[in-house]
């Protein structure tokens, strides 16, 4: 399992407290100090809705003035492209090519125990 977020993010933290109290192994993948790349966002949106994927709530859309653009699905793809920190948090990819996004405790124990 592969937490892909920011170590200062609520969610991200929620999330590594709950592998941490279930034993389950994960690595940190911090998209502040490594990006991911082009490639990997297109794949996390091959597996879970762009709509879903695309934090628009969070600081970073708000400094952007994105919500003046009413960016359809492929305007938000091409905007998590160019900015990581655009991501709902924490991005979670796990098992056989499986992903999923934001903190959610029913899903998680549902998944992962």
């Amino acid at each position: 399992m592969i937490i892909y977020g920011i170590k200062t993010c609520g969610s991200v933290r929620k999330a590594i407290k709950f592998c941490e109290e279930n034993s389950l192994e994960y690595t940190f993948h911090d998209i502040r100090k490594e990006p991911l790349s082009e490639d990997k966002i297109k794949h996390f949106a091959s597996k879970v809705d762009v709509n879903l994927l695309f934090n628009n709530k969070g600081t970073k859309y708000r400094q952007l003035g994105l919500k003046e653009l009413n960016l359809d699905e492929s305007g938000k793809l091409e905007w998590l492209c160019k900015d990581n920190m655009l991501l709902k948090r924490p991005v979670i990819e796990y098992g056989n090519d499986e992903v999923l996004c934001a903190y959610d405790e029913e899903v998680y124990k549902k998944e992962f125990l």
